[in-house]
């Protein structure tokens, strides 16, 4: 009898291997009933066997029950793209299939959601209905509505409260048909706003050849798609638990079917089959090349994927590509964890079963379960965003390009700013670079002044200044023009901290190392880190001297003053703060677009995606923020957020100007950010990044400890540090333990330290090898972070 490998869903990753009863139709990826113990339970399966692969079991294993689906839930495209995932990230496989397959799919809590519908099932004659309009004109109105409606099918409700005896009475005569109607929960249903049609634009000649570049890929990546690189040797194995069949052992591993644990090979088909780079300035009309690329892909009878990197871009996004295709914006689907869970079952499956073709989404929606994948755009590649901060700890762009080569799909990664990692892929031939260097409209890129903060501090006599002359005199100026205005500051808040002045004592979180930020909408101090909210004191609780005060400053400050300084402006305030309605930022950037908010205030919200015509300034009021921390891509991160922020201006008709206020004013960050000259920071950043044996030249990966015990966090760590320092394979750098930067978060003590080495599979192997054979306390935690990008 063949046997099926299953995956139990639950906290404990368990694998288990069932006898699959004849006639049942179990392939990789099916969602199974199956016996566990004394109790049912249902899970995934990664594999299926053979009669001959069981024959010398020497016990009989128990059948599974039943199959939840039909079809598996899982192709085998990303069903194998899961064991990869699981094999490079040091995750577990159960952790990967939990993303693969969202709660609201698994859980069978949640069902679509119905309405009643009546159906005309057999139109009357002329005579019929003349006898209906003297005898019952309520049951000839229903059979007028219903000729008329599409598809001859109306809902119960939009035949008015009082249909349901007429609509009885039609059904007994055979001439209506009462019938459950399956309804969506659009996500994006409840927009205000009237989305318009659009037309191709007309391309400038760089958009066509990247166009054309896009298109000679995508067609060559539908006969021989490439493979993805890097694939650890094995893939996952039965877990070490306790077989479910009593007395008779654990079961031994079966042969993984194709779609379950076999190696990724190295190496790409044909050169054209790369992934792309488009490296576009802010402006350059990478959203039209996305959109005719996409409708060419579409044209061909393949699907699309379109990844951005933060939930607060989605509407925006969806709103252009449904506007693109008007025609078919029923098949635009939306897939983010902000979704409710009616909402998130509806879009999977419609994705699942063909009705949608077009998928936006963040980071997550790297595994919608598209068929015929032929475009992935991945736009603002550069983002932190695209990596996941919780097990599996994957790298959504990186994912993307692995799972392109696996569905034989074109790959774009589009950015202002690439990430170093991806600007050296196509310097080592491993990426094709395409490149938009002039605006779509023929504008220039923005003015960016650079001022010295340190000089303004000594005229206005304060350590706080974060308004110089120069930036109040320019917003003035675009009042006076009735032009709009954004203001940049990456942190929220009223003010960063709350000091005394007589004995230096800051108000601190007990949970985290860290400063407790000042609300004053709330008048609460509350933690960035944790949450944790605290009474503002009135007087210092160490000296009680009453002359505690506030220092630094944040978005909320900012507004407050501006407000002052400019009484005559509409000005709104975009952070986590201020929109925790739903739909809040929707609602405020549909504002501004309408020319309703003259200055908008925000963080890294606003930073990137945005377009808005008539802004003609944009104001960084503090440059430093990010610059000053140990972490080797700080110098990077600034320089694409200065970009970034600096694009939003003169996305329109008229001129942009950046007014970029920091206390470091020669920072090369700063400085080729000023000049909008990338190649040259790019230059320089990764000659630093080789002398030093940092990404991309090298893989990094971090492993950390965190107790509520600070001395066995760090023991624990120092065990680790040891035996990984035993057989150390050649080439591997081990850094020393450490305490983290924050050193503690959410009431735990947390060490870590750095790993790296020229190949990935080397080090995630000797990792989890090492973390196998060593029994950690209980109330220690170790986490595993491959391809690191935060280091706090």
């Amino acid at each position: 009898m063949p046997a099926a490998r299953v995956l139990i869903d639950g906290p404990s990753e368990l694998v288990f291997d069932y006898a699959i009863p004849d006639g049942l139709p179990v392939q990789p990826g099916c969602r199974v009933r199956v016996p566990l113990r004394n109790k049912n339970a249902t899970g995934t399966v990664l594999a299926v066997a053979s009669d001959d692969a069981t024959a010398d079991l020497g016990f009989a294993l128990r059948p599974l029950h039943s199959l939840t689906d039909p079809e598996p839930l899982i192709t085998p495209k990303l069903l194998e793209l899961a064991h990869w995932i699981a094999n490079y990230y040091g995750a577990s496989i159960e952790s990967v299939i939990r993303v693969l397959v969202p709660e609201a799919v698994r859980t069978e809590d949640n069902s679509a959601k119905t309405r009643k519908a009546v159906v005309l099932e057999s139109p009357p004659d002329e005579e019929t209905l003349a006898q209906l309009a003297k005898r019952a004109p309520k049951q000839h109105t229903i059979i007028t509505l219903l000729t008329h409606a599409p598809e001859h099918k109306l809902p119960l409700t939009d035949l008015g409260t009082a249909a349901g005896t007429s609509v009885k009475s039609l059904e007994k005569k055979g001439l209506v048909k009462l019938i459950d109607q399956e309804v969506r929960r659009d996500p994006e249903a409840d927009g205000t706003d009237e989305i318009l049609p659009t037309t191709d634009l007309k391309l400038s000649d760089e958009q066509q050849a990247a166009l054309t570049a896009i298109l000679a890929s995508s067609e060559v990546g539908t006969t021989a798609p490439g493979r993805p690189p890097a694939e650890p040797e094995n893939g996952p194995r039965i877990s070490e638990s306790a077989s479910p069949t009593p007395a008779k052992g654990r079961t031994p591993p079966l042969p993984t079917s194709h779609a379950a644990g076999t190696p990724i090979k190295s190496g790409l088909a044909t050169a054209a089959q790369r992934p792309i780079l488009l490296h576009g300035v802010t402006g350059s009309g990478k959203t039209e090349v996305y959109l005719q690329a996409a409708r060419k892909v579409l044209e061909s009878g393949r699907t699309v994927l379109v990844l951005v990197p933060e939930i607060s871009l989605t509407p925006q996004t969806v709103r252009r590509f449904r506007a693109r295709f008007a025609d078919i914006q029923d098949q635009v689907a939306v897939l983010h964890s902000n979704l409710s869970q009616g909402e998130r079952f509806d879009e999977w499956h419609r994705i699942r079963k063909g009705k949608a073709r077009i998928v936006i989404g963040a980071r997550s929606a790297v595994f919608a379960p598209l068929p015929d994948l032929g475009l992935i755009l991945v736009d603002e590649e550069h983002e932190n965003s695209y990596k996941q901060d919780q097990i599996p700890r994957y790298h959504g762009r990186d994912v993307a390009v692995l799972r392109g080569h696996l569905e034989g799909a074109t790959v774009v990664l589009g950015t202002a700013t690439p990430s170093l990692e991806s600007w050296q892929n196509t310097i080592d031939g491993k990426y094709q670079l395409l490149r938009l260097t002039q605006r779509a409209d023929g504008q220039s890129l923005p003015l960016i002044r650079v001022i010295d903060m340190r000089l303004e501090s000594k005229k206005q006599k304060s350590k706080d200044t974060f308004l110089s002359e120069r930036l109040r005199s320019a917003i003035t100026d675009r009042l006076e023009k009735n032009e709009q205005t954004i203001l940049f500051l990456n942190r929220r808040g009223f003010a960063r901290s709350l000091q005394c002045p007589a004995c230096g004592h800051v108000c601190q979180c007990p949970h985290c190392a860290l400063a407790l930020t000042y609300h004053r909408t709330d008048d609460r101090l509350i933690c960035h880190i944790c949450g944790h909210q605290a009474v503002v004191p009135r007087k210092c609780p160490e000296c009680r001297d009453p002359a505690i005060v506030l220092q630094g400053f944040g978005t909320q400050k900012v507004e407050d003053v501006f407000r002052k300084v400019f009484p005559a402006a509409r000005i709104a305030r975009i952070d986590a703060d201020a929109l925790r309605k739903k739909n809040a930022l929707r609602d405020l950037l549909n504002a501004f677009r309408a020319r309703k908010i003259d200055v908008l205030i925000g963080t890294q919200m606003i930073a990137k995606g945005l377009h808005f015509p008539n802004v003609t300034l944009v104001g960084i009021l503090n440059a430093d923020i990010g610059l000053h921390v140990p972490d080797f891509r700080a110098g990077e991160r600034v320089f694409q957020l200065l970009t970034q922020v600096a694009g939003r201006a003169g996305r329109g008709s008229l001129e942009g100007e950046v007014i970029v206020q920091t206390f470091t004013p020669h920072s090369p960050s700063i400085q080729f950010a000023r000049h909008h000259d990338f190649d040259g920071f790019a230059e320089q950043e990764l000659e630093m990044r080789r002398q030093f044996y940092f990404p991309p030249f090298t893989r990094c990966a971090v492993l950390t400890s965190r107790s509520t015990h600070e001395r066995r966090a760090e023991f624990t760590l120092e065990t680790l540090h040891r035996r990984l320092k035993e057989d150390l394979p050649p080439g591997i750098e081990l850094g020393e333990p450490l305490p983290s930067p924050l050193v503690k978060a959410h009431g735990q003590f947390r060490f870590q330290l750095m790993l790296r080495g020229p190949k990935a599979r080397t080090l995630t192997k000797h990792v989890q090898q090492v973390l196998a054979k060593t029994s950690l306390p209980e109330d220690v935690t170790v986490v595993f972070d491959m391809d690191a990008l935060s280091f706090t």
